[in-house]
């Protein structure tokens, strides 16, 4: 009750909630809390006001990329390591709602009952996505996915397990060789991380153009240009999409251009920019293979009215390499490296490295990836059976 009342005062006095407004604001209640409590209470009123409320604790460790708010007493949040569930409980479903509806706001847009499902980004690196009930039956959710300012280089991911000595030399290669490429894999897999350290690879001279949904990649590079879409107002106007953006970007002179996740219409205007000239680009797409990815671009290439044969010239001559992430009990892992072949079979994408839950081994496209990245076929690790390549 005594915070509560702390809280009242110090919102009355319309100042920034500082250590000293809520040592005031005691004073004035004539209750006494100390130095330490008095600190703990304009952290804890500060997050209330302008954070994530009882959630901003949880974004101090660096391991923290999600949060997700599923109910009163059920917080849970990701290290990397898979979801865990959380200490941190809601006093009521009140306080979760009104704290989706503030965190909207902030973001320019509304969360009530004429908008239920809102997704909108943050200052401070938030991307958050509400849903309020009916539509949730199980009341107000919550998805907080945290983008940290820290990018970690490939000897980082190296040491973290994610990949081995030769697949860093193959990543490499593919930023130096200027392969277009795409990254593969599920929600959470590390798809948005490893393509952000990859993009920090490319020479200082290069200009980066990115578009996104919304605004994830960071790499560590001089010259990076972000264009993000934008929703439309209330009375849906306004609205620019990544198709359009793209449109913009490649009027912006990229050397390379590359779509955060391509998951809709704008891959039509991918493949276009990389089969005009701009090599060395790519994105990031859903899918639950890397042998699956020619289906998905055929299914996105339908969004934008292209036949699944439009969709094959294109993708034959605009990408190069697959690279395919998934999570493990081991963290995130990369599994393979491929290269999107034309067979008699149809598109497919022909493995280079592979791991079937073990090491990783040559797979039949290595000497031809090996050639391209004019790498020494020698430093690959022993050859899995399958035809030649």
């Amino acid at each position: 009750m005594l915070l509560e009342t702390v809280r009242e005062s110090v919102l009355s006095g319309r100042g920034p909630v500082t250590p000293s407004s809520v040592a005031a604001a005691v004073q004035a209640s004539g209750k006494v809390l100390g130095t330490a409590g008095a600190l703990e209470a304009a952290e804890t009123i500060s997050a209330e006001l302008n954070g994530l409320g009882p959630l901003q604790h949880l974004v101090r460790d660096p391991n923290v990329t999600d949060i997700f708010v599923n109910g009163v007493e059920s917080v849970w949040l990701d290290r990397g390591q898979g979801l865990e569930r959380s200490s941190v409980h809601f006093h009521n479903e009140q306080q979760i709602r009104s704290l989706a509806a503030r965190l909207v706001s902030a973001g320019g847009r509304r969360l009530d009952d004429g908008s239920p499902c809102v997704d909108v980004r943050l200052n401070g690196g938030y991307r958050v996505h509400a849903v309020l009930p009916p539509i949730s039956t199980a009341g107000t959710l919550l998805s907080i996915r945290i983008r940290r300012e820290e990018v970690f280089t490939l000897e980082e991911l190296r040491t973290g397990g994610m990949f081995n000595e030769l697949e860093e030399t193959v990543l490499r290669a593919i930023m130096d060789c200027r392969l277009s490429f795409l990254i593969s894999g599920a929600t959470g897999s590390g798809k948005t991380t490893l393509l952000s350290t990859m993009l920090g690879l490319s020479r200082p001279g290069e200009r980066l153009v990115l578009i996104e949904d919304a605004a994830e990649l960071n790499p560590v590079h001089p010259h990076v240009v972000t264009l993000e879409s934008r929703h439309g107002n209330l009375e849906g106007g306004g609205a620019l999409d990544l198709g359009e953006l793209v449109r913009q970007a490649l009027r912006m002179r990229p050397d390379r251009l590359i779509v955060g996740e391509c998951r809709g219409a704008e891959v039509r205007e991918l493949l276009t920019a990389l089969n005009t000239g701009h090599t060395g680009g790519g994105g990031t797409i859903h899918a639950n293979t890397a042998e699956a990815v020619p289906a998905r671009l055929v299914a996105l290439g339908a969004l934008a009215g292209l036949n699944a044969e439009a969709v094959r010239l294109q993708v034959s001559s605009a990408l190069d390499v697959v690279i395919h992430v998934e999570r493990t009990q081991q963290g995130r892992k990369l599994v393979s490296v491929g290269m999107l072949t034309d067979s008699a079979a149809g598109q497919t994408v022909v493995p280079a490295l592979q791991s079937n839950q073990g090491p990783m081994v040559q797979g039949p496209a290595w000497a031809v990836l090996a050639a391209r990245l004019s790498l020494d076929c020698g430093i690959a690790p022993a050859t899995s059976s399958g035809p030649a390549a």
